[in-house]
C-alpha cells in the first residue's frame, strides 16, 4: 500500500490491477482506517483516472453476492446523485419506461443522500420490497424485465470504506463509482453525473468495463440526468468508440422548462410524480421522463437515434406496459413474505 500511495502524492495514476490490489487490501483485514483513509485523499487530490475506476469497481462487484449470468439486454440507468437539484426521482421513473418497452432493468440504487427522496424511498413508499434476493432479482429480470438492487443489500463487504467514508465527511472517489458497481453483468448503461468534466473519466471507466454500448450525460445546470432547461453533455460509447455530443430540447422535439419546473419532494410526493407520469399526466415531469427514457432506449441500442427513443419512451406510457410494470413490480413484493427461496 505504501508504494500505491507514494505514487499517488507524487501525482502519478495506479494501473487498473494496481488499483484493484488496493482495494483488495483495504478490504482485508490488515487494513487500517488511516490507510483506507490516505488511499481515498490521495486519489481525491491527484484526481481519479478511468482505469482507477474501473479496478476499484471490478473488486467491488467480485465481492457482491447478487453478481449474475449475463442478461443480454440489460441496462442500468442510475445516476451518481450530488447535483443538489431536489428533483423528482427521474431515473426511477424512466427505468419503468424502458422496461415497458421491451428493455431489461436492473435498477441499482440507495436512499437519499442529497435529495429529499433516493430511488430506494420512493419505490418503498409505493410499495416494493428493498429485500429483494438474488433469487428474486433473477426472476424478476426474467419475468418482469426490471428489479431494484438496494446497494446495501448487495454490497456488504464494503463496510472498511462506509465507515471511513463517514468519518472524513468529504468527496471521494465513490461518490461516482455507485452506479459502475452495479453486480448484475450489464450490457449498456446510462450514466448521469453532476459534472461535464467527469464525463470522460467515466466514460472511459464504462469502455474498461466491457459496456458494449453506455451513455455519460451532465444535464443543463449540472444535474445528473438529462434536462429541458438547455443544453445537455454526453458521450456515447459504441463498440469501443467514444464520441461527444450535445443535445437541447428543440432538437429532440421537446419543450424548454426550468429546472424548478422539475422539482419533487419527500417520497410521498415524489411517488405521486411518478404514477402521475406513468398514468400519463403531460406537463414537465412528463417530458422529463421521455427525454431520459428515450436517452436510455437510445444507449440500449433499440432506437437508432434520440428521437426515434421519445417515441418508443411515450409508447410505452400511453399504452399502460410502464405502468403495468410498477404494478408487477408490486404484486411480486407482496407475496415475498409467504414464499421460501
Amino acid at each position: 500500500m505504501k508504494t500505491y500511495l507514494e505514487k499517488l502524492i507524487n501525482r502519478n495514476d495506479l494501473t487498473l490491477d494496481e488499483m484493484k490490489n488496493a482495494t483488495e487490501y483495504c478490504l482485508s483485514a490488515a487494513a487500517t482506517d488511516a490507510e483506507i483513509a490516505s488511499l481515498l485523499t490521495a486519489l481525491q487530490g491527484k484526481g481519479e483516472t478511468g482505469e482507477e475506476v474501473a479496478g476499484i469497481v471490478e473488486v467491488i462487484r467480485s465481492r457482491s453476492t447478487f453478481q449474475t449470468k449475463p442478461f443480454p439486454d440489460a441496462i442500468d440507468n442510475c445516476g451518481t446523485g450530488g447535483d443538489k437539484s431536489y428533483s423528482f426521482n427521474i431515473s426511477t421513473t424512466s427505468a419503468f419506461v424502458l422496461a415497458g418497452a421491451g428493455i431489461t432493468v436492473a435498477k441499482h440504487g440507495n436512499r437519499s443522500i442529497t435529495s429529499k427522496s433516493g430511488s430506494a424511498d420512493v419505490l418503498e413508499e409505493l410499495g416494493v420490497s428493498l429485500s429483494l434476493t438474488k433469487g428474486h432479482v433473477e426472476e424478476l429480470l426474467y419475468e418482469n424485465k426490471i428489479a431494484f438492487l438496494f446497494a446495501p443489500n448487495v454490497h456488504e463487504a464494503l463496510k472498511p470504506f462506509t465507515k471511513v467514508r463517514k468519518d472524513l465527511g468529504i468527496r471521494t472517489i465513490f461518490n461516482v463509482i455507485g452506479p459502475l458497481t452495479n453486480p448484475i453483468e450489464l450490457d449498456t448503461q446510462l450514466l448521469g453525473v453532476y459534472s461535464k468534466d467527469l464525463l470522460p473519466m467515466l466514460a472511459e471507466s464504462l469502455k474498461t468495463l466491457g459496456r458494449r454500448r453506455a451513455v455519460v450525460v451532465t444535464g443543463a445546470g449540472n444535474v445528473d440526468e438529462a434536462t429541458l432547461s438547455g443544453e445537455n453533455h454526453l458521450i456515447v460509447l459504441n463498440e469501443g468508440e467514444l464520441t461527444e455530443l450535445t443535445i437541447t430540447p428543440e432538437e429532440v422535439g421537446l419543450p424548454r422548462y426550468s429546472k424548478e419546473d422539475i422539482m419533487g419532494g419527500d417520497a410521498k410526493r415524489n411517488a405521486e410524480i411518478l404514477l402521475n407520469v406513468l398514468n400519463g399526466k403531460k406537463g414537465a415531469y412528463y417530458d422529463t421522463v421521455l427525454l431520459n427514457a428515450g436517452l436510455g432506449i437510445f444507449t440500449n441500442g433499440k432506437a437508432q437515434t434520440i428521437q426515434s427513443g421519445i417515441e418508443l419512451a411515450r409508447e410505452s406510457i400511453e399504452s399502460g406496459a410502464a405502468l403495468e410494470k410498477l404494478q408487477q413490480l408490486i404484486t411480486f413484493s407482496q407475496k415475498i413474505p409467504s414464499e421460501v427461496y
